[in-house]
């Protein structure tokens, strides 16, 4: 019988996660500056269909705990093997959304392949989000500037902003969900200042290219070619000719929050996946 549970790691910091159903283990990493609440969709879903479905809360997010320190992938992904050692998960489809699909990528690429099976990133920051020498077509270092100054200056009003560039509401014709707002915002306020502030480099400046070279189990890259939030093409097209047996699916017309906005397609291209 699994629950809402809690593990303590070796430095005194406690992760939340839910565990829901029985069957395969599917564990799901989630985006900045949100919780595991992000995929109750896929999580649930999947667990109807005779899935094991976990959702971790990441160090400083949602309801886990709060340590100044180790806001960094390398971190998260040290976090994720603690979790999956802990519950001894095995043949395990890690599924990450954003900084969660740099989290899979860095685990995988630091802890190996040994307890996964297939591995999806979704609207992810794979390769690297920020332009560089090497990345010349990513995004301006100024543009994080602007997020870290938002998350410190008006979290609050921050957060509610951004969901309509994150969901795609300040397109023509959106149907916009102040419910999803809401959730949105309350879960980014859930978490922590200096967490979420610190993130943002983690998600914009990591360098995950070897890290995805290291991903030789299938891996399904989902992304919206209209995503505001992380460019596809900078980020989903190139994961995924990086990827030693990645295959590529475009949502036409796609925000960042595809998980939300399209779940039927997602909770459908999710299950094709694991059961191919």
């Amino acid at each position: 019988m699994h629950a809402e549970q809690r593990l303590i790691l070796d430095d005194g910091t406690e992760l939340y996660y839910k565990d829901w159903g029985n069957g395969q283990p599917v564990v799901f990493s989630h985006g900045w500056p949100l919780s595991s609440d992000a995929f109750e969709d896929q999580m649930f879903f999947l667990a109807a269909n005779g899935y094991r479905t976990i959702g971790l809360d990441r160090r400083g997010h949602g309801r886990s705990s709060q340590p100044w320190e180790g806001h960094n992938l390398d971190q998260y992904a040290d976090d994720m093997a603690a979790l999956t050692s802990a519950l001894d998960l095995h043949d395990a489809v890690h599924v990450g959304h954003s900084t969660g699909g740099g989290e899979v990528a860095r685990y995988i690429g630091r802890h190996g392949t040994t307890r996964v099976a297939k591995a999806v990133l979704i609207s992810a920051i794979t390769p690297i989000m920020v332009k560089t020498e090497f990345n010349p077509e990513g995004v301006p270092p100024d543009v994080f500037d602007a997020i870290r100054a938002g998350v410190k200056d008006d979290r609050s009003a921050f957060f509610k902003q951004l969901t309509l560039a994150f969901y795609g509401y300040n397109r023509p014709g959106a149907v916009v969900s102040e419910g999803v707002r809401d959730s949105f915002w309350l879960q980014g306020m859930q978490g922590s200042l200096k967490a979420l502030y610190d993130c943002v480099k983690a998600f914009s400046e990591t360098d995950l290219r070897e890290d995805l070279k290291k991903m030789t189990i299938p891996t399904l890259v989902i992304h919206g070619d209209d995503d505001q939030i992380v460019p596809f093409a900078t980020c989903g097209k190139a994961a995924a000719a990086m990827l030693p047996d990645g295959q590529l699916k475009v949502y036409p017309g796609g925000s960042h929050g595809i998980c939300t906005t399209h779940k039927d397609q997602i909770n459908a291209d999710l299950l094709a996946f694991i059961r191919s």
